[in-house]
């Protein structure tokens, strides 16, 4: 692990903090999982992350500290969000690593893609991002069932949305899978589309579960 991905780790938990309305450094370091640094204590304040109280007691974010610490958990609860609703994967394990490997315009293109929502799956508040004030509307535009598109359409498959493992296996062994490009040529009575060189029917329960990236 990097030197900034433990700085963001206190980040993070100081925002925790902020949230359950607490501020002394005791608390902070019973909240770290892997034990308090001093050295990295002494980079927060240095780099203008914190703010320490005159006695030592107390630790506050400063407006950098706390507009850092804003994305790690704006991404970290999007993420949730994303491998929970989307994906139906272990959103506990899966978020922990995504905070530190996206980029800003990636977690505000999977917020306008999920809608702008509101709280993570622990019902913890999502902080609000840029497309949520302008209520960006694009991704969703953009990313539509597969059942809703027309005849003709290609497009590159956004997600798959699966009810319980063996969906998912057969799909995938039918290469439908994210970033696959498809073509629908039949809606009526099955839905039948070109991927990977072959043809393919679906029904529409699975048809409305494969989100699509239209072509423009």
């Amino acid at each position: 692990m990097t030197r900034d991905r433990d700085l963001d780790e206190y980040l993070e938990q100081l925002w925790y903090m902020k949230e359950a309305e607490q501020s002394s450094v005791a608390a902070l370091k019973r909240s770290l999982p892997d034990g308090f640094d001093a050295k990295l204590y002494e980079r927060l304040a240095a780099e203008g992350l914190v703010k320490i109280s005159s006695d030592g007691q107390d630790i506050s974010l400063t407006a950098a500290g706390e507009s850092r610490a804003r994305q790690l958990i704006r991404a970290h609860r999007l993420a949730e969000r994303l491998l929970h609703d989307v994906l139906g994967a272990d959103f506990e394990k899966g978020a922990c690593e995504f905070e530190h490997t996206v980029s800003l315009d990636l977690v505000n293109g999977i917020c306008t893609l999920l809608g702008h929502p509101k709280e993570c799956p622990h019902g913890l508040p999502i902080p609000e991002g840029d497309c949520c004030a302008r209520a960006e509307k694009t991704a969703l535009n953009c990313v539509v069932p597969l059942n809703q598109i027309k005849l003709g359409t290609t497009g590159r498959i956004a997600y798959v949305k699966c009810q319980n493992d063996q969906q998912i296996h057969r799909l995938d062994g039918l290469c439908v899978r994210p970033g696959v490009e498809i073509k629908l040529h039949q809606n009526y009575p099955a839905y039948v589309i070109e991927c990977e060189g072959a043809h393919i029917a679906l029904d529409n329960d699975i048809a409305a579960n494969i989100s699509v990236w239209k072509d423009r």
